[in-house]
């Protein structure tokens, strides 16, 4: 394939790819890897769909709420914290509905319920679920190799990368029953 066709030829151009890790209980809020990762891979023209920086105006989650609503648990006032949820966490399973691909961000120091659900949530729409381990592959929690496919199991951020970046533009790659593309470019995609 010449670097010209290369370039042409994107799987992944217009896919919503839904960014999934914790949040509540990480410094950043789990902004950074996901800017970066949008940033190393604008080459794709994915559309991200990122629960931090939500494309609605309902269900935000940032810093300032985040501080709001341990401000409210400390006060023991456990009612705003249902409330806030109850407007965050149908938003971002609906981005997960809407999604074609997701990708985990799993710390197994971090406890991250909506994680799980969402990675779940996915799974049952058999959708592609590429699961970061921050810990390395061979920490994966057992559960979860019932769950996948073993190729979307990773140890780096390179390997995501360049696992996507195959996707995107191999002129062959193995569907694992879980990708699927629409012609929107006019392109042919050779699947097995």
């Amino acid at each position: 394939m010449t670097r010209n066709t290369r370039h042409k030829f994107n799987r992944l151009a217009l896919n919503r790819g839904y960014l999934c890790g914790a949040m509540d209980r990480v410094a950043d809020g789990g902004i950074g890897w996901r800017q970066r990762l949008v940033r190393d891979l604008r080459a794709l023209k994915v559309l991200w769909l990122d629960p931090t920086r939500k494309p609605i105006n309902i269900g935000l989650e940032d810093l300032e709420n985040r501080a709001l609503r341990q401000a409210a648990k400390r006060a023991g006032d456990f009612e705003f914290v249902r409330e806030q949820m109850k407007q965050i966490r149908p938003v971002d399973l609906r981005m997960v509905d809407i999604c074609d691909f997701v990708i985990v961000n799993l710390d197994l120091r971090v406890h991250a319920t909506g994680s799980y659900e969402e990675l779940y949530w996915a799974n049952r729409m058999k959708k592609p679920v590429l699961v970061r381990v921050e810990q390395g592959v061979k920490h994966t929690p057992d559960w979860l190799f019932g769950v996948l496919p073993i190729e979307f199991f990773f140890s780096t951020w390179a390997e995501v990368k360049a696992y996507l970046r195959h996707i995107a533009h191999s002129p062959t790659i193995d569907t694992l029953g879980r990708w699927y593309f629409f012609n929107w470019m006019g392109e042919k995609h050779v699947l097995r």
